[in-house]
């Protein structure tokens, strides 16, 4: 009967104090605005979609799941299937890396902390038992002048049982608990875009080691060509030998030439080798898989506006969204110490038992705490808050500059690329007619080896110099994409 009493009652006033507890809860923050692609023909960004805000009291799932035997079998069978796009291969890198994992469950457990700041604007329930066995014992003296003697009374051992549940709920605390709340909830923010940060930078080193096999794989075929040219080189000496006509130096010439092609060759194929081990890493597979890429060492001239680069840059980079959450979380600590000179109103009530029969106890109240002086702690820490929020306001600024300044130079980057491209292909358009005509005077017997070996030479560097001026090329656009904040 009295536990049917005591339930009836706790339900009355968890009802009562529903409206307190769902009035503090924030609403979910806002869908974030797309921003339009910029009219450049640059590679479109892979589109991948970050974790949403989490209100408090909420459960968040993980936006990636977190790779499984089969599916990384799974990503295998995708790798060996067919050369990589580079939207593939980030793809595949942002599924399976598991640094995008630890970020994801960085960001969940910011999330989750602010679930437990909330969690004191709602009712706290807990309960106590206790049992103990004590024995008395009371000493009495007489008086001295009549019967100068002790009398001692010793109550034998019993035993006390106390149960009880209690209900708390705070009432009003003036914006304390939100405040904190407010706080927590804008580094759960800043974890979200740390994710996105961390995304960014996978993708722009995909795209890099990408490209860097691409550029070996470039070098790797002008070294063969190379080769061939020494080898016809060295072939032509030896028959001029044989007949009489040029000297053995040209064919030791010819054989130098023959092993320094053999050489260079050697290191493009390497560096092939590292390139590949190094995207495979960035994609979270197996180092040594054979991982095969499509070409896109190609000219593609892009029309890129700078004031709209700029523009874009601090609508999208993670790390300037970071720094103005952090000027409103510093904010909102600064809201929270301010309030702490206010006092807290909590309600309070109990019911239980005591003693052996546990008859009924009821306790309801309502309690104010209002720490009037604390040595000038409270003080302190405004002022150290309001010296936080200046401190978090003027990195912002800092960020502002530092982005200004990658964008800036990323954009001066590929501009500079686009020019070397250019005198890059008239070079060894140039090198190819010098050493077509070193070709046919060494084989009509009146050019010397060393003019044919120098215009092979010349050939081979001005198309390594091209090689890498299309690879500067593709990683400086990579590089722009990612200080505009794209992907």
């Amino acid at each position: 009967m009295r536990t049917a009493r005591f339930l009836g009652i706790l339900t009355l006033w968890m009802l009562a104090l529903a409206p307190v507890t769902h009035a503090q809860a924030p609403p979910p923050p806002p869908p974030a605005t797309p921003t339009p692609a910029p009219p450049t023909p640059m590679p479109a960004p892979l589109t991948v979609t970050p974790p949403a805000a989490t209100p408090p009291a909420a459960t968040t799932t993980p936006a990636t799941p977190p790779a499984t035997e089969s599916g990384t079998s799974n990503v295998m069978e995708r790798v060996l299937a067919h050369p990589l796009s580079v939207d593939e291969a980030v793809a595949i890198a942002l599924e399976t890396q598991p640094v995008i994992q630890q970020r994801l469950a960085d960001y969940q457990a910011a999330a989750h902390r602010v679930d437990q700041v909330f969690a004191a604007l709602l009712p706290q329930l807990t309960t106590l038992v206790g049992a103990f066995r004590a024995q008395t014992v009371n000493s009495t003296a007489r008086d001295i002048r009549t019967n100068p003697t002790t009398l001692t009374t010793i109550r034998p051992f019993g035993e006390t049982l106390t149960a009880g549940v209690t209900l708390s709920q705070k009432i009003f605390d003036f914006g304390k608990t939100s405040a904190s709340t407010e706080a927590a909830r804008r580094l759960a923010e800043v974890a979200q875009e740390t994710v996105e940060l961390q995304r960014q930078a996978l993708t722009f080193e995909v795209k890099r080691q990408f490209i860097l096999i691409n550029f070996a794989q470039r070098l790797i075929r002008v070294q063969e060509q190379s080769l061939e040219r020494a080898d016809l080189n060295l072939r032509s000496a030896r028959g001029f030998f044989e007949v009489g006509t040029r000297p053995k130096s040209d064919v030791a010439r010819a054989e130098v030439d023959v092993a320094n092609a053999r050489v260079d060759l050697i290191r493009a194929r390497n560096a092939e080798r590292v390139a590949r081990v190094a995207l495979n890493t960035a994609m979270g597979i197996q180092a040594d898989a054979p991982t095969q890429v499509q070409d896109i060492l190609f000219y593609q001239q892009v029309q890129l506006d700078p004031r709209q680069l700029q523009l874009q840059a601090l609508s999208q980079r993670p790390e300037y969204k970071q720094v103005r959450l952090l000027v409103s979380q510093a904010e909102a600590q600064l809201r929270r110490a301010q309030r702490d000179f206010l006092p807290d109103v909590t309600g309070r009530g109990t019911y239980g038992g005591v003693r052996s029969d546990l008859n009924e106890v009821w306790e309801i109240g309502v309690n104010l705490s209002w720490n009037l002086f604390d040595g000038g702690n409270m003080i302190a820490q405004v002022r150290e808050k309001k010296s936080l929020v200046d401190s978090a306001r003027s990195q912002v600024r800092v960020t502002e500059l530092n982005i200004g300044q990658e964008v800036e130079q990323a954009y001066l980057v590929v501009n500079e690329a686009q020019e070397r491209i250019a005198a890059t292909q008239t070079a060894v358009a140039s090198a190819q007619e010098n050493f077509r005509l070193a070709q046919g005077r060494f084989d009509a017997g009146v050019g010397t080896i060393l003019e044919l070996t120098d215009a092979q030479l010349f050939l081979t560097q001005a198309q390594n110099t091209e090689a890498q001026a299309l690879a500067d090329y593709r990683v400086a656009l990579a590089a722009l994409e990612r200080a505009t904040g794209r992907r």
